[in-house]
């Protein structure tokens, strides 16, 4: 089995890949699908009633598990060896407990608007990169679920996929990349689009 890998991705280790649950899949495409379908169970799941505690570990790792419990083994699991970005594995709790305490602080204190507290969500979640993959997806769906919680409304990430190799992804990952220097404004402003 041959996975190929969007820019910005994080590469399966061969202990991920043998974590797959079905075994029809043989193909990139076939596990995207697959994927696809498990993730949309999982948003009719979690926007069937409001959420509390969005802003925890213990949701996080929920959600996760709603997300891929039906593709991968290790669903809501953190990930145990560096991948090529995040924290490293013996930080992800400590690192997620900061972000999440961040959220919390500025939504109490409207240091941000809404949108931008959902976007500075997503990014923190990206860059501690807690599970051995679909963290991107997870950034994504959680800093919706957020920000509908608090104004009934989601971002737009482009109005287009992200999870295929692309001009607009190659503009995403850029536009994080310069959130991680504390640029935030292409972010917003991707997120927005």
């Amino acid at each position: 089995m041959k996975f190929e890998y969007p820019a910005g991705a994080t590469p399966f280790s061969l202990d991920d890949a043998s974590a797959l649950i079905p075994k029809h899949i043989h193909t990139q495409n076939d596990l995207n699908e697959w994927e696809q379908a498990n993730i949309l169970r999982a948003e009719k799941w979690v926007f069937s009633k409001q959420r509390k505690n969005i802003t925890s570990i213990k949701f996080l790792i929920t959600l996760h598990k709603k997300m891929f419990d039906l593709t991968w083994s290790w669903a809501g699991h953190f990930r145990v060896h560096q991948t090529n970005i995040g924290v490293a594995p013996f930080q992800i709790a400590m690192s997620l407990q900061a972000a999440c305490d961040d959220i919390d602080f500025w939504i109490q204190h409207k240091t941000f608007l809404p949108e931008e507290i959902a976007i500075r969500f997503h990014h923190k979640l990206v860059s501690v990169h807690p599970f051995p993959n679909g963290n991107g997806r997870l950034s994504r769906l959680a800093a919706d679920i957020l920000l509908y919680n608090l104004i009934k409304k989601r971002l737009t990430w482009g109005r287009q996929s992200l999870h295929q190799d692309s001009d607009l992804r190659k503009t995403y990952i850029q536009s994080l990349r310069q959130a991680d220097n504390g640029l935030y404004e292409p972010l917003i402003n991707f997120c927005l689009s």
